[in-house]
């Protein structure tokens, strides 16, 4: 009898036990499901809005490529609706479909269009279709532009060559309206755009303009001055010169927005921007050059559809008001913010340079409702003195990547209620994750339902080799939760891999074949990134940035966090350098001391003793006034690893790890040469 009693428990138990061990991931089935069904209408919308358009009528402005659609609908459904807010300037839709149709129109004459009466274009060649698959063909082995038959640069007194059709135009300019509408005009003129990030000068200029086969530069006029040695390059290379203004230019430089001023802001016609495949390269967005020159990165027509779809997986709608002020050569103030917006038909507060001590009063005088950060931005705000402005906004949202645990939970203890969605992409790359639950720390999930809709994978990988493991079969393995793995995701029409302009050798290790079965092709992202039981996801380190000590490795985030934790600390930017005579890189910190306080050098190594195992102790330490970043907040790792540790260069106070004195010393020039000769050991 008892046996009998037994049985039902005894078959309950495996369901039980399958029950106690999925409900880590079940108990965010909800949240899972819900964005679920919300990236599916997304889809959905999108792909109808592209049918709409292939439908349209070729003559109208809703039937060319979708930046060009896009906006054409929103000056239509939307047309009083303000767009864009740039300081004491305003504009609605309408103004920014009539501002880039007179873009469009100049730059169509560049091309050596002729204009009928009402406005109407003629003059259409046979061959631009040809002629754009032609500049992909030169684009992609990184011929130079100025083989092109007719193309070559204007010198002073002398006309212009027209611009061929698909031909890529630079821009060099700040964020500013004027940006915007030489963008939206270049995409419905048919012509590709190129986003030079606006710190290059000389080498790395010329490279940026050379590699994605740029015929034309248009400069703001606030460069000139820096940009004068570099104007001979330029003119030798070919390039047709405009200034974004009325100021006084050089010779052979004119002021495209006068041109553009004469032209009328009727419907442009859609067919001399509709693209002949959806994957046709219309963009070109550089690397941010961390390290080595930037690789011009291209963006297709369907990635531009895509990320009309971003503010809506977000959650934000058409009555948000979004506060952008990351630079627009970048893909989160470009593709993300601005396409981004348009996709929901809000309104965006463009701010040319970023100023934590106008934030807050800027959200309160625009009544800004989502915020877009990258990098070190939310901690600039943490570490500024509290102001009225900060408590009074009505920011309910804010969206973007990189943000720390540390500065996550102080951000929103200090500035909520608000949301925090943080998120992961790539330029070149096919994969997104967004941590739509809030988990602090997290930059996406993994669950089952998520993968379906925007799939990947977390592969193991070899810090030493620099190379996925695999099994015997040769297929990649995939890793356990709580250990670090390489994300990779397939790529096929859905989730292309473009590459970048230039020789096919750019893109060497962006690929991995034969990742789980013969003959697939998964996009490397060159993160290691780790999945816990309930399925978050979240950013463990570069590849390039982990290093090996002592046979180990060492993630640089994790190095970073536990010493953010210190209260004396404001910044931390973790890396390793080479030490001669050592095998591996040895872990260095560059530390930003937390105003009123003072570096503890005691409190600090207790700290680490306690929390980092031995081999993943720094074992120098640097103090700086504030920590080197690139013009999207990212630190500089790279430059400082190369400038090393030595005191008779560095100008900054430098500590060394005393493993025989528990504690950390001065780093001085003798303690360095004895370093050097195998008398201290670290």
């Amino acid at each position: 009898m008892a046996a009998l009693l037994l049985l039902p428990l005894l078959l309950l138990l495996p369901l039980l036990l399958l029950k106690l061990h999925l409900w880590p991931q079940l108990r965010w089935l909800a949240a899972d499901l819900a964005f679920a069904v919300r990236a599916l209408r997304c889809k959905r919308a999108l792909r109808a809005r592209a049918l709409a358009a292939a439908a349209a009528d070729p003559e109208g402005p809703e039937g060319g490529c979708s930046l060009a659609w896009r906006l054409a609908q929103l000056a239509r459904q939307r047309p009083a609706h303000t767009f864009l807010i740039h300081g004491a300037r305003r504009f609605s839709y309408a103004e920014a479909e009539r501002e880039s149709n007179r873009v469009a129109r100049a730059f169509l004459r560049a091309r050596g269009w002729d204009w009928g009466p009402g406005g109407g274009a003629g003059g259409a060649g046979e061959g631009e279709r040809a002629s754009h698959g032609a500049r992909d063909a030169a684009a992609g082995s990184g011929a130079a532009p100025a083989v092109w038959e007719g193309d070559g640069a204007a010198g002073a007194g002398e006309t212009a060559a027209p611009l061929a059709p698909g031909a890529t135009v630079a821009l060099l300019l700040p964020a500013c309206p004027e940006f915007l509408w030489l963008w939206f005009g270049l995409a419905k003129a048919g012509l590709r755009t190129a986003f030079v990030p606006t710190a290059l000068r000389r080498g790395p200029l010329l490279h940026c303009l050379r590699s994605c086969g740029a015929r034309a530069l248009v400069l703001a006029p606030e460069f000139l001055e820096s940009l004068e040695p570099d104007l001979p390059a330029l003119r030798a290379m070919g390039l047709r010169l405009w200034a974004a203004g009325p100021e006084t230019h050089p010779a052979g430089i004119s002021d495209l927005l006068a041109e553009a001023s004469a032209e009328v802001g009727g419907p442009v016609p859609g067919a001399l921007s509709a693209p002949q495949s959806i994957m046709d390269t219309c963009l070109y967005i550089f690397t941010s050059g961390t390290t080595g020159l930037p690789k011009a990165a291209r963006i297709s027509h369907l990635k531009i559809l895509q990320c009309q779809g971003f503010y809506q997986l977000c959650g934000a709608h058409q009555e948000d008001v979004i506060y952008l002020t990351l630079p627009l050569y970048h893909m989160s103030g470009s593709l993300l913010g601005i396409v981004g917006c348009l996709g929901i038909g809000a309104t965006v507060v463009l701010k040319s340079k970023f100023s934590a001590g106008q934030f807050w009063e800027d959200c309160q005088q625009h009544r800004v409702t989502v915020f877009q950060y990258i990098g070190e931005l939310c901690r600039y705000l943490v570490n500024q003195p509290p102001t009225k402005a900060e408590r009074g906004h009505k920011v309910r949202l804010a969206v973007g990547s990189g943000l720390r645990p540390d500065t996550w939970e102080r951000f929103v203890r200090r500035f909520g209620p608000l949301q925090v969605l943080e998120t992961y992409g790539l330029t070149e790359g096919n994969v997104a994750t967004f941590n739509y639950t809030g988990r602090p720390g997290a930059v996406g999930r993994a669950s089952w339902l998520y993968k379906h809709v925007f799939p990947f994978s977390l592969i193991r990988y070899d810090v030493t080799t620099g190379e996925p493991i695999r099994d015997t079969r040769g297929h990649c393995v995939t890793t356990s939760p709580g250990e670090p793995g390489l994300l990779v995701a397939p790529v096929n029409q859905q989730s292309p891999f473009l590459g970048y302009a230039g020789g096919p050798e750019l893109a060497r290790g962006k690929l991995l074949k034969d990742v789980f079965r013969p003959g697939d092709v998964f996009f490397n992202t060159g993160d290691l990134l780790v999945c816990d039981d309930e399925g978050f996801l979240r950013f463990h380190d570069r590849t390039g940035d982990t290093f090996r000590w002592k046979g180990e490795n060492v993630a640089t985030t994790e190095v970073a966090e536990a010493l953010e934790a210190l209260d004396f600390l404001q910044e931390v930017n973790v890396y390793g350098v080479t030490v001669p005579g050592h095998e591996g890189r040895a872990g260095m910190a560059a530390l930003v001391l937390r105003p009123p306080h003072s570096l503890d050098l005691q409190q600090l190594y207790a700290h680490v003793s306690e929390n980092l195992p031995p081999y993943a102790r720094p074992r120098f330490l640097r103090l700086q006034e504030s920590l080197a970043t690139t013009e999207t907040f990212k630190q500089q790792k790279v430059r400082m690893a190369k400038e090393g540790f030595d005191p008779s260069v560095l100008s900054d106070s430098l500590y060394i790890l005393d493993q025989a004195g528990g504690g950390y010393v001065p780093l001085t020039p003798a303690r360095y040469h004895a370093l050097l000769a195998g008398d201290l050991r670290i």
